[in-house]
């Protein structure tokens, strides 16, 4: 552990629902629980409160550490923390296990109290609408009437914007990071053909593998090197990797023996994310990344969509993900300028693709923690 500038040793916790939760797709969850950390302290008057969306693999363990011996700290710590842009000497952090998640929130992995068995692929198909309700009624549980700042990157990105019309009360702030109005086909493609590697291992038997006892180790890790070589830029590889060799030779006669080490390296994530991670929740994340479209409900058109907004947005990109480009970044602040919103943009330069949002890139970090600090000013 490297308690330097962290928040610490952080212990998750458990909020319980008993109300049942309407969906957008017409069932509802009878109860369910949230897994979430907190970080800082809630003032007085419960103004400083920020809420951490996470992306498709992310969970709820956002920064600081689980014990004295953890190696890693939790995956947005770049950014959360006494002194960094989401500064806990300031602000009261939250950050949750979306619901049909596989970190402790009610999910596909969990049990359905009707069969007694776990939810599997029978678990109701979500939105992100629905992550964004249960968020609400966490801040409810917490006593947060307002955030100060509802914040996310990819996928959380578009929950947050989704915050700005869901309960445009409720929000002060909202971060936007590497993220777009709507998937395009590109992206709806790549994650067909991850669903695809998943739902092919015959260890899935159709979402039953856990009632079955097995896994579809082979088809989740396949997923996931598909989704990792699409969140590294071409020159992140060549500069991590580029042709080098882990183990034989390119000389004549030997070549069948060579594995470069970008092979090692993808099989190596892929077989780390298969072992703490759910499939039946990569499916069903994926295709709440397929079906979201901000606009979808107000004509296709974002500028109405976002003339129910009432906060102010901070707009980030990055110059080499090309999975969400910066022209995708460039949609959203062109149809909040147009929607008379308050709209900061900035276009890091960056060599780390889509995960540069995780990296600490140090204009991207600076720029961050400018806005974060006109956030702190209001509170």
């Amino acid at each position: 552990m490297n308690p330097q500038h962290s928040v610490g040793i952080v212990t998750p916790q458990v909020a319980h629902f008993d109300a049942p939760l309407k969906l957008a797709c017409g069932r509802e969850l009878t109860n369910y629980d949230l897994v979430y950390e907190t970080y800082g302290e809630l003032n007085e008057q419960r103004s400083n409160a920020v809420l951490i969306c996470h992306a498709l693999s992310g969970n709820h363990h956002a920064a600081g550490y689980h014990s004295a011996d953890d190696k890693k700290p939790g995956w947005w710590d770049e950014c959360i923390g006494p002194g960094k842009p989401i500064d806990t000497t300031h602000f009261f952090v939250v950050c949750l296990n979306n619901l049909g998640g596989c970190h402790g929130s009610t999910g596909p992995s969990s049990i359905n109290p009707a069969t007694g068995k776990p939810w599997g692929s029978d678990f109701p198909p979500l939105r992100t609408r629905d992550w964004v309700h249960s968020q609400a009624r966490l801040a409810d549980y917490l006593g947060i009437e307002c955030w100060a700042a509802v914040i996310g990157g990819s996928l959380g990105g578009m929950q947050a914007m989704r915050w700005s019309l869901e309960f445009p009360q409720r929000i002060r702030h909202c971060v936007v990071i590497a993220a777009a109005l709507k998937l395009s086909a590109q992206n709806i493609a790549f994650n067909e053909v991850a669903r695809q590697a998943i739902e092919s291992d015959p260890d899935f038997v159709d979402g039953n593998y856990l009632e079955r006892s097995t896994m579809p180790a082979r088809g989740l890790a396949l997923a996931r090197m598909i989704g990792h070589i699409t969140y590294l830029s071409d020159d992140a590889m060549a500069n991590k990797f580029g042709r080098d060799l882990r183990s034989g030779s390119l000389d004549r006669g030997e070549v069948s023996n060579a594995e470069f080490q970008v092979q090692s390296y993808l099989r190596h994530q892929g077989s780390q994310f298969s072992g703490n991670f759910d499939a039946n929740t990569y499916i069903l994340m994926t295709r709440a990344l397929d079906y979201f479209d901000l606009a979808l409900e107000y004509d296709n058109d974002p500028v109405v969509a976002f003339q129910h907004a009432k906060c102010s947005f901070l707009v980030m990109s990055f110059s080499t993900d090309w999975r969400f480009s910066p022209e995708r970044s460039r949609e959203i602040v062109n149809a909040l300028i147009a929607a008379d919103r308050p709209v900061t943009y900035a276009e890091i330069e960056a060599k780390e693709g889509h995960d540069a949002f995780l990296m600490p890139i140090p204009r991207y970090l600076d720029v961050f923690h400018a806005y974060m600090l006109r956030v702190r000013g209001e509170n």
